[in-house]
């Protein structure tokens, strides 16, 4: 599934259903870490089956993470599961438009993105959207696998960035060096900050913060350029 706009010509939906937008091409370049961040309630706020571009706002610090990580020579790559298709609330076009809006947001104040992984899997889906446990839904880390697979990312340095505790799990399974759990979103819900903090050990990093802004202080690979 390709759409025509010049700047989506690179999304496509794979044949497992997941979304895979590449806007960044890395040509020869050796493997780095990677920042990998959740969306709805880390970069923009979680509205709840966001869809409509009226209802896109950053939160703030999100772009100023992202363009340091830029400065730093560090692919930041979105992963963020999208059930909300899965139970048939929206589709892929409206998902689209949000995405268009939310990187024209991020490019106006001088933060890019290399890639976007968007998983529609939910377990009361619709269809072949029904899945109890996708292997590319968070917790599971079949997004960034994926990211790995088209980027130069050293998965064992990388670092994820969610408001639920299933981000940070997600890191983990996929062998991260570690994740910061943020409140914004749904990470001051009951038990999200106690899970997610639990989850660290075995050479897996858990930080606490209360936004994207704050989460920049525990992120090593800001430290300098790659």
């Amino acid at each position: 599934m390709l759409f025509s706009e010049a700047s989506m010509k690179t999304s496509r939906v794979r044949e497992d259903g997941l979304w895979i937008q590449v806007l960044r091409i890395w040509p020869e370049a050796p493997r780095r870490p990677a920042l990998f961040l959740d969306r709805d309630g880390v970069i923009n706020e979680d509205v709840g089956y966001l869809h409509r571009v009226d209802e896109v706002r950053l939160i703030p610090g999100a772009a100023e993470v992202i363009a340091e990580a830029n400065r730093c020579g560090v692919p930041v790559v979105i992963v963020t599961n999208q059930g909300g298709i899965g139970l048939g609330y929206f589709g892929w076009e409206e998902f689209a438009s949000v995405q268009k809006h939310l990187l024209a947001l991020l490019h106006s104040r001088g933060a890019e993105v290399d890639a976007v992984f968007a998983s529609p899997y939910h377990p009361r889906g619709r269809g072949n959207y029904a899945h109890p446990d996708h292997p590319t839904r968070k917790p599971r880390p079949g997004m960034l696998l994926a990211a790995e697979e088209l980027l130069p990312i050293d998965l064992n340095a990388s670092w994820m960035v969610g408001d639920h505790a299933r981000d940070i799990e997600a890191g983990r399974n996929a062998s991260l060096s570690g994740g910061v759990h943020v409140l914004t979103g749904h990470g001051s819900r009951d038990g999200q900050r106690e899970t997610a903090l639990s989850l660290a050990g075995e050479g897996f990093v858990v930080h606490a913060a209360a936004s994207i802004a704050e989460a920049a202080e525990h992120l090593s690979i800001l430290s300098k350029p790659t």
